[in-house]
């Protein structure tokens, strides 16, 4: 049996409501202070004291229209409406803590690539190395529009340009300046050494960039790289570019045979298996007692919404759920939406979509006492093949105190979860090797070639 350490990030997001729709209006709810500071701050400091690899900051641009073609039910619940930046947070969070990690989303389909680069560059030393970026190409044709773009570009489409954004941003990170190129030599009126500082120059079907990256190398260069795409393009895209993949599944078997396709991905794209580290969104519902468990589960019902889960969903399906009967199978006809969830769901009923949607959310549930909320999460790593989750909020910050306070010391005990955290950048943390890609990675090739102008 594996002795797999268990990888755990916080996900969240800079807004009300962001996968447990509905829960802003319990009592014990902390999420309408999200433009405080303070609210990340603490946040930040929870997690540290819980040893968390990193918090996953998720993000969109646009808004959720499809459901009943308007934003009512989205204005009213909030869902992901309003929402803020999520890059701003992570200067403040770092101030206060020193070993956790951020992995920000950013949309590169509404990015320029020379100067995205240099914000992550920046995030990177100020972090002291513990940045990361989830990838993402968007799938709202309300960001779309409102970018001044007729509509979404197709799915494959996105992809293709999100190859050629990642190979602009590594050869700005990885090949514009060497190692030593950076001199800071005060006597000999010498920062840095122009000759060893190179400009890319990089024409292509999507960007023509010309220039030198505007920061120096940081710990990482690259900042570690997060995906999420289960169609078999995004699957493709991640083989390629990404370190740790986002991934979800009705089972643990269902689960491993993704992860087996995603890890021999990476292989047939010259990479090895170990090169990825796979995550779940899990949702946590944990008490000293079953019994306990239970009623805080029955408690939270009263206060989720359902439709606001399913509101959210049509968005990401491309569809509205509103013009089907509560019995009438979901047809899935063609979207330019999030591919792999369309395709799964096709078939089902709004009933269902309902009764999945109890928590507002269709993630899944992980619900008990300590010992048997981590026999549950051992479980899925161990036979789903996964190395770690992304552990929503139902109730901010009390779902993440519960889970530091209850099951961590039960993983522990199992020596399934670390003690204290390694030194290092966030990609050393993860990895347990180096601060900086391994030559295998395609962004390595940029810095090769650096290396032997």
């Amino acid at each position: 049996m594996s002795h797999k350490q268990i990888l755990l990030n916080a996900f969240n997001m800079n807004c009300v409501g962001h996968i447990h729709h509905g829960m802003w209006t319990h009592p014990q709810d902390r999420s309408v202070d999200f433009n405080s500071l303070t609210y990340w701050t603490d946040l930040a400091r929870l997690l540290e004291r819980g040893l968390f690899d990193g918090i996953f900051i998720a993000d969109i641009l646009g808004v959720y229209d499809v459901y009943q073609q308007g934003i009512d039910l989205t204005a009213s619940e909030s869902i992901q409406l309003p929402v803020n930046d999520p890059l701003m947070l992570v200067s403040a969070m770092a101030s206060v803590t020193q070993h956790l990690g951020f992995g920000v989303t950013a949309n590169l389909s509404y990015e320029a690539p020379y100067a995205f680069a240099r914000r992550l560059s920046t995030l990177d030393h100020l972090t002291q190395g513990r940045i990361g970026w989830n990838i993402v190409t968007g799938y709202l044709d309300s960001a779309a529009r409102a970018m001044g773009q007729r509509q979404l570009l197709d799915h494959d489409r996105r992809y293709d340009q999100a190859d050629e954004f990642l190979d602009v941003v590594y050869q700005l990170w990885e090949g514009s300046w060497q190692d030593d190129a950076l001199v800071v030599d005060r006597q000999r009126r010498l920062y840095a050494d122009a000759q060893k500082i190179h400009q890319i120059n990089h024409q292509g079907e999507f960007y023509q960039v010309q220039g030198y990256h505007l920061s120096s190398p940081s710990p990482q260069r690259t900042p570690l790289l997060f995906q999420a795409g289960s169609s078999a393009r995004g699957m493709q895209f991640a083989a390629r570019h990404a370190e740790c993949s986002f991934v979800n599944a009705s089972s643990p078997a269902v689960m491993r045979q993704q992860t087996q396709r995603l890890r021999q991905a990476a292989v047939d794209a010259g990479r090895l298996a170990e090169d990825l580290r796979i995550f779940m969104g899990v949702s946590v519902i944990v008490a000293p007692t079953e019994r306990e468990a239970q009623e805080k589960y029955r408690s939270y019902l009263a206060y989720a919404s359902p439709e606001a889960g399913i509101a959210h969903f049509s968005s990401s399906i491309g569809m509205d759920l509103a013009a089907f009967g509560l019995d009438e199978p979901i047809t899935s006809g063609d979207t330019r939406a999030i591919e792999s969830v369309s395709k799964a769901y096709s078939g089902w009923t709004r009933r269902r979509l309902l009764e999945q949607h109890a928590m507002g959310s269709r993630y899944p549930l992980v619900m008990g006492n300590p010992a048997q909320v981590a026999e549950q999460l051992i479980n899925w790593i161990d036979e789903g093949d996964i190395d770690g989750f992304n552990l929503t909020r139902i109730l901010n910050p009390q779902s993440y105190q519960d889970f530091i306070d209850l099951v961590v010391p039960e993983l522990q005990q199992r020596e399934r979860y670390k003690t204290a955290y390694q030194p290092g950048s966030m990609r050393k943390k993860i990895f347990q090797h180096q601060d900086r890609l391994p030559d295998r990675h395609p962004a390595a090739r940029w810095r090769l070639a650096t290396n032997l102008r």
